[in-house]
């Protein structure tokens, strides 16, 4: 497994320097988000010269680039919106081989018009789930008009709100092109450490066959985020049921602060080696 970390974690503006302070606190990929270049994370246009920057940029440092943000809310209630971000969506996708990813993140949504990240109760209406399919296929089209896969991500506050829902979603929609991006801190708000250990093992029984990337972000014992480590997540049997489904890619940390980085790629790295 390769550690990797959200690039916008950092402070640093442009590509290059981005990158270097990625390296510095001891990863080996991350998850980029054109928000780093001080544009919009969904821009309207990206010049083929600054996908190659970006390319070049990650070479130099010797971070590879696990996959490009892409997310928008996919089941907004007004259709406009959806759609302004489905044009935006297609931006990015064309842009993401140019720079050196084939992963391209996505949010499934909410009925939410205000916060992507915010729970609506409309969002297991049968119309939600309608909505979501008719977008994700004009996504998946996208995506295999450019060798790119799209990673998904069960949310509690999202309309894909758990394993099960994704393995539903998987199936009905049918693409290859439809990967999982797996946070075990997203599967649950509130549990004790053997109940996370079930629902994480049984996330990774329904979705190990499509899972792209791993998440790493904690939960303390009162639901809220913290940084990798320092939760009730237990992050060696995390790993080692990525292992036994015969994960081996990209484990990427968000959720923390710059300062807290280092620290967290230390912890990741004697996870991994354990």
């Amino acid at each position: 497994m390769q550690i990797g970390i959200f690039a916008k974690t950092f402070s640093a503006t442009g590509a290059l320097p981005m990158f270097n302070a990625v390296k510095q606190a001891g990863y080996e990929v991350a998850q980029f988000n054109m928000a780093c270049l001080g544009m919009p994370s969904m821009p309207e246009t990206i010049a083929p010269a600054l996908a190659d920057e970006i390319a070049k940029a990650s070479a130099a440092s010797g971070v590879a680039i696990a996959a490009i943000s892409g997310t928008y809310n996919m089941i907004h209630p007004d259709p406009a919106v959806r759609a302004d971000g489905l044009v935006r969506l297609a931006t990015i996708i064309r842009a993401a081989p140019l720079m050196g990813t084939r992963l391209v993140t996505l949010c499934t949504g909410t009925r939410d018009g205000k916060d992507q990240w915010k729970h609506h109760p409309d969002n297991s209406s049968k119309e939600a789930w309608r909505d979501l399919l008719e977008e994700l296929s004009k996504a998946v089209a996208l995506a295999e008009e450019n060798g790119v896969h799209l990673g998904i991500e069960p949310e509690l506050a999202n309309v894909v709100s758990s394993a099960e829902q994704a393995r539903r979603l998987i199936d009905e929609l049918k693409s290859p092109r439809l990967r999982i991006v797996l946070d075990p801190a997203n599967l649950f708000e509130v549990a004790l450490r053997h109940e996370s250990q079930s629902i994480v093992a049984q996330a990774i029984d329904l979705l190990g066959n499509r899972i792209a990337m791993a998440h790493a972000k904690d939960r303390r014992a009162n639901g809220e985020f913290t940084a990798a480590g320092s939760g009730v997540i237990d992050f060696p049997h995390f790993v080692r049921c990525l292992r036994s489904a015969g994960f081996d890619g990209p484990l990427v940390t968000h959720g923390l602060s710059e300062q807290e980085a280092p620290g967290v790629a230390a912890f990741l790295r004697g996870v991994i080696a354990a």
